[in-house]
Formats: C-alpha cells, sequence, structure tokens
C-alpha cells in the first residue's frame, strides 16, 4: 500500500497518516526526516545533500527524489509506505512517477482531505507535538487523554511549530494553492484520487479513510 495524503496545512494529514501507521503497519515518510537521516548516515546522496546544505542553497528536487528512492528500498517500506511533504508539486509528482516505475512501483492511492480555509487557522494555530515521539495534539480537538502528558510515549514534553500561528496561514495557503494543489487534478486525471471531507469530526475522517484503503 503506497499513499500520499494531500491537503492544506491543518487539514488533518499528520493526525491521519498516523492512525494508518498503526492500523497497517507501514511507515510515514517525511522528506525531512529522511535528508537529516541520509545526512547522518553519511549515504552517497547524503553526502551531496549536506554540501548543498552547508553551501546554503536548497536541496534540488533530483537530491531530494534521491533520498526518497533510497528510503524506500529500505526492508520496512515492503509493505508500503506514505509519503509526507512530497511530492509538494508537478515536477516532483512526475518525478516520483518515473522513480516507482523503475522499481516496478505504482502509487495506490492519493487521498486529498478537504477543509474549508475559514477553519484552517484554528487548526493550524492550536495544535502542538510531543517533544520525545512527535504524536500529534491540538488545543481543543485532539488534547492527551491525560492533561500533559504524551499518549504515546508518556513525555511531558510538547513543542509548537513557529510558523503554526495566524498570521503564517495566508502565506502558507497561498504556496499550497500555487504549487501543490495541481496535484489533485494531477492525480485524478490518473485516476488514483480519492477525497475525504477534512470538516468531519476526526473519528469521522478516519472512517471515511478506511474505507477507501479497504478497496486498495
Amino acid at each position: 500500500m503506497r499513499l500520499i495524503l494531500l491537503g492544506p496545512p491543518g487539514a488533518g494529514k499528520g493526525t491521519q497518516a498516523q492512525r494508518i501507521v498503526e492500523k497497517h503497519g507501514i511507515p510515514q515518510l517525511s522528506t525531512g526526516d529522511m535528508l537529516r537521516a541520509a545526512v547522518a548516515a553519511e549515504t552517497e546522496v547524503g553526502k551531496r545533500a549536506k554540501a548543498v546544505m552547508d553551501a546554503g542553497k536548497l536541496v534540488s528536487d533530483e537530491i531530494v527524489n534521491a533520498i526518497v528512492s533510497e528510503r524506500i528500498d529500505q526492508p520496512d517500506c515492503a509493505k508500503g509506505f506514505i509519503l509526507d511533504g512530497y511530492p509538494r508539486t508537478l515536477v516532483q509528482a512526475d518525478a516520483t512517477e518515473a522513480m516507482l516505475k523503475a522499481k516496478s512501483l505504482d502509487l495506490s492511492k492519493v487521498i486529498e482531505i478537504r477543509v474549508d480555509d475559514a477553519v484552517l487557522a484554528d487548526r493550524v494555530s492550536g495544535r502542538y507535538t510531543c517533544a520525545n515521539c512527535g504524536a500529534g495534539y491540538h488545543d481543543t480537538n485532539l488534547k492527551p487523554k491525560v492533561e500533559g502528558v504524551c499518549d504515546r510515549c508518556g513525555s511531558t514534553h510538547f513543542k509548537r511549530r513557529p510558523d503554526d500561528n495566524r498570521d503564517t496561514v495566508v502565506t502558507r495557503l497561498q504556496a499550497y494553492y500555487k504549487e501543490t494543489s495541481p496535484l489533485i487534478g494531477y492525480y485524478h486525471a490518473k485516476g488514483k484520487l480519492a477525497s475525504v471531507d477534512g470538516m468531519a469530526d476526526i473519528e469521522q475522517v478516519t472512517a471515511d479513510i478506511d474505507r477507501i484503503l479497504a478497496s486498495v
């Protein structure tokens, strides 16, 4: 099961991805995490990425795609994976398609989580994560079962992203609609797209995604 979750910042992709991980036993692959791991492991592509970053430049699509390719060759991806944060553009989507085809693989499904712009500011500004294990929470929509204690690992240390605030939501939405939202039409044309109503409560969104995955 090879998946991509699409949706604007605050749509709930991280929450739903973690539930898929727990239910289906496939890893959630974050490009940021993969990049840091490749650099730390000093793989060939990791060394290339480090050289670019040390020079203060942005890592190219070609390098990121190589890191993704290297990561999905690892044993824990044999049953599938969820791509998190990649592809973000049509160019990256084409590169991903070519990379998977070269491995005789294909995407199983691309799931779009639709949410009205008006509620995204509340969602984004209220979210935070466990500083230890990365489990996601929200001030009102998804609190820990015991206040101040992570459900997953028991840590009492939490953090918020500096850009998770109302002032940056508009800018991030503009970037999403300009660069990433065209992927919705791209994957629809390939017959890979399924959409769920992200305005529903978390459990309903999970149930809707489960129904989609049951047909994969």
